[in-house]
Parts: C-alpha cells; sequence; structure tokens
C-alpha cells in the first residue's frame, strides 16, 4: 500500500479555531511553494446546504486552498464513518500520487472536531472491521421513533459504558450505530485496533481556559444569528424532513424554534451556546483518550508559527 502524505491532524473542542488554524498554516505552506489540503473531518459538514449552523468555512475563505470533505451528500443520504475514511483516503491517496512530471504531494491537514472521523484516518481504524445487521439497526431505529433517544441511550451506557462516553448522545444516529455495534458483539468489543498512518503524522490539539471558550461560543452562536442561520434554517426545512440526522446539529432546531414563536431569538442563541458548551465537554472527554496530541492555546500568538514548525519538519 502507497504511503500516504505527511499529515497534520488538528482536533479539539467545537469554536476553538481549528478551521482558522488549518487554512492560516495551508496558506503559509502554499506561499513557500509547499502544496498543502486541507480535509475537513466535521460530520455535519459533509452535508450541502449546512452551512452557517456548521460553521463551514465558506468559499472566499477556502480560495486558493485545495478542500475535501465538505458538502459530499444532501441532509436526507445516508453517511456513515466508513464512507467519510474512504473519502478522505481517496483524497490522501490522490495527494500521494504522480501527476505527469509533477508531484502534487505536500502536506495534508485533517481538522475537525469528530473525533471518530479523525481517529479513523489519522489511526487507520479499519471501519468495515465494525460489526453490522440491518435487521438490528431497523429495529433500534424502530424503538427510536416509537420510545425516543434517552432510553436506548440509558442502555448504551449500561451495556457499553466505554463506548457511551465516546459518542454524542443527543446524536440519535450515533447513539444507534452505537448500540448496534454494542448488540451484536455483546458490549464487550471497542473498536478496532489501529493500524497506524502509513506517513509521518503529528496532532495538534486547540483548547483554552473554559470561562473564554464560552465566551467564544457564545459569540459563535451570535454570529451565525446574525449570519442568516434563520433563513438557512426555513430554506433546509422546506426541502427536508426537519427529522433527519443531519438536523442534530446544533443550531437548526433553535433557528425552527424562532420561526415557531416557541423561542425568542435571544433565547435561541442562549440555548444554542448552552448545547455547545456541553457538547465542548463531550468533545474534551473524547480526546482525553487520543494519545500524542500537543496541545496549544488559539489565544497564544505563537499557536499558528508552532503548528507551522511541526508542519515543515514532516514535509522536510
Amino acid at each position: 500500500m502507497t504511503a500516504g502524505p505527511p499529515l497534520v491532524v488538528i482536533a479539539g473542542p467545537t469554536a476553538t479555531g481549528k478551521t482558522g488554524l488549518a487554512i492560516g498554516v495551508a496558506r503559509r505552506l502554499i506561499d513557500e511553494g509547499i502544496p498543502a489540503e486541507i480535509i475537513s473531518a466535521d460530520s455535519r459538514q459533509v452535508y450541502r446546504g449546512l452551512d452557517i449552523g456548521t460553521a463551514k468555512a465558506t468559499v472566499e475563505d477556502r480560495d486558493g486552498v485545495p478542500h475535501h470533505g465538505l458538502d459530499l451528500v444532501e441532509p436526507d443520504q445516508p453517511f456513515s464513518v466508513a464512507d467519510f475514511a474512504a473519502h478522505a483516503r481517496a483524497a490522501l491517496a490522490g495527494m500521494a500520487e504522480t501527476r505527469g512530471t509533477a508531484e502534487r504531494g505536500g502536506l495534508a491537514i485533517l481538522v475537525g472536531g469528530t473525533g471518530l472521523y479523525l481517529r479513523a484516518v489519522a489511526r487507520g481504524i479499519a471501519t468495515d472491521a465494525l460489526p453490522s445487521d440491518a435487521i438490528v439497526r431497523a429495529e433500534l431505529e424502530r424503538e427510536l421513533l416509537e420510545r425516543g433517544l434517552n432510553p436506548l441511550v440509558d442502555r448504551l451506557r449500561v451495556i457499553a459504558p466505554e463506548r457511551a462516553a465516546g459518542v454524542d448522545t443527543r446524536n440519535p444516529r450515533r447513539v444507534v450505530r452505537a448500540l448496534e455495534i454494542a448488540t451484536l458483539d455483546g458490549g464487550q468489543g471497542s473498536l478496532p485496533m489501529p493500524r497506524g498512518y502509513l506517513g509521518q503524522s503529528a496532532w495538534i490539539g486547540l483548547d483554552l481556559d473554559r470561562a473564554t471558550h464560552r465566551d467564544w461560543i457564545a459569540a459563535r452562536a451570535h454570529a451565525q444569528f446574525d449570519g442568516g442561520l434563520i433563513d438557512e434554517a426555513r430554506a433546509l426545512r422546506e426541502r427536508f424532513d426537519p427529522e433527519l440526522p443531519a438536523f442534530t446539529a446544533i443550531g437548526y432546531r433553535e433557528a425552527w424554534a424562532v420561526l415557531d414563536g416557541r423561542l425568542t431569538r435571544d433565547e435561541a442563541i442562549a440555548e444554542d451556546a448552552r448545547r455547545n458548551v456541553a457538547f465542548a465537554k463531550r468533545q474534551r472527554t473524547w480526546f482525553r483518550t487520543e494519545p500524542d496530541i500537543t496541545w496549544l492555546d488559539p489565544t497564544d500568538r505563537g499557536t499558528l508559527d508552532a503548528t507551522l514548525a511541526r508542519a515543515r519538519r514532516l514535509v522536510g
């Protein structure tokens, strides 16, 4: 199997500046004559039309920097970690292959807060080794519709507490998938053993003190609502079933609540921020299980230079 290009992973909780750092690093490298491409590892940014609510980098932000992992499917199309891993590995293979007489090569930057996506690619998890059974999944989905999410979460925590700790328990799709796996392996299994990334890699984590992070989360929620989130949510609800798993992305239900008169705009922004603070806590729990992450503070002016230094060492 062909080795992958040098890979920098930028991980961390939501709203810590990961996307901005990735683009900043890529632009600096490209200016130096080093090709750089970004792979977004966000389980909601794969959906077309979910732009403002998922904090997707804008077309203007992405200008001149090749991006992968964005706008892959419609919100009503299924998409799994195996689908993401296949897409990311194809992008990495494309960077590693020779195009004519020129090497596309350079550096790949895998960035996002979806821990399982990051781990699947950068640790080399065999996603096709995860057990699956369409009948078990259908029964769990039926139970979800009839009884709601909480009973499924409670069962997952009983039969597979380790797996439950790494799952976004507000996300019905992920809870159903985790329960499907736990049902099939008796709750005794875990993710397949990592095979390792076939190339040089380095992990950078972004995090900051909790009070400042809460302020950043609140500021982003305000900016998303100011930037048209309610209109985006309205347009999506006119085209798609609002109960689709894609719309568990924080912000859409809050925007719909404003449209329906169930929340004021200020209340919706506060609820959006509250949910993201809780989400960040779960992400920190996940990333504590990842080894060899160099943690940096995004408020530190030296963070960009430190990340660039790691990237240059990998390439050079």
